[in-house]
């Protein structure tokens, strides 16, 4: 499990985001509120952004945030229009290693996952690997179903260049509802494309873990973001209703999808 955070409007720093709300996700690897089998997110964290070459960028690290005496000076020193990030909470068979720290990324996308797969080296890595085109596997350098679920999207993606990301994660979740042989799976996403913000609340045979999202956040004038906690005390958060996916685009208003 870990707490993510997704933010797309006019340019800020990394500090902003990622530091100073009063709920950051600095706070939440700590002092989560809602944080679903385990107390703290202290196993790594990371973060993500567009560059001026439209390609994603990305810096993790296996420590815990608060531990990083790199993160101050490079949070007053990135400025972006969208970022993602999270904190990590490691699950057992999963080690804390750069590898399996999110977000991960490939040369257009950047994707988080917040949850986890019950058995997932059993039940549903083998199902995945006979699926999975082998030109993926170079790219897959941990072992977390997390950047397993990346591999599948993308090649979901490539197959069908006219394939809506939208789509396409809903195909993604029909197969690991397929293949899950009833095991508890919790599967928020959250992906990009450098464009627009897409995000997954959903479970198989489980609860949902949370996830907000607001477009009127004071401290955000003119953006859109997502969070698995709120990160203020604002009242324009509101809940992601459990198994859709939400869409945040710059040009239009959050467009919510049923699974």
């Amino acid at each position: 499990m870990c707490r993510i955070a997704a933010y797309l409007g006019e340019s800020i720093s990394l500090e902003k985001f990622l530091l100073d709300p009063p709920h950051s996700l600095q706070v939440q690897s700590w002092a989560p509120k809602e944080l679903k089998y385990a107390r703290f997110n202290a196993d790594g964290y990371g973060f993500a952004w567009y560059s001026d070459a439209d390609r994603p960028s990305v810096y993790v690290n296996p420590t815990p945030i608060w531990s990083d005496p790199n993160l101050p000076h490079l949070a007053r020193a990135l400025s972006s229009d969208l970022w993602i990030a999270s904190v990590r909470s490691a699950t057992a068979g999963n080690p804390v290693s750069h590898a399996n720290t999110q977000p991960f990324v490939d040369h257009e996308l950047v994707f988080e996952h917040n949850g986890l797969i019950d058995d997932f080296h059993c039940q549903l890595l083998p199902k995945i690997m006979r699926e999975l085109d082998p030109a993926y596997l170079p790219g897959i350098r941990g072992n977390t179903e997390s950047e397993y679920l990346f591999a599948l999207l993308r090649q979901l993606l490539a197959n069908d260049p006219d394939l809506p990301m939208e789509a396409a994660l809903v195909e993604l979740l029909r197969r690991v509802e397929q293949w899950s042989n009833g095991c508890a799976c919790l599967l928020n996403l959250v992906v990009s494309d450098g464009e627009r913000l897409y995000a997954v609340r959903h479970a198989l045979n489980d609860d949902c873990p949370s996830l907000y999202y607001t477009c009127d956040d004071e401290m955000f004038p003119n953006a859109q973001l997502i969070a698995s906690e709120s990160l203020t005390e604002s009242s324009f958060w509101r809940s992601v209703p459990e198994h859709q996916i939400l869409i945040l685009d710059p040009e239009a208003p959050p467009e919510l999808l049923s699974l």
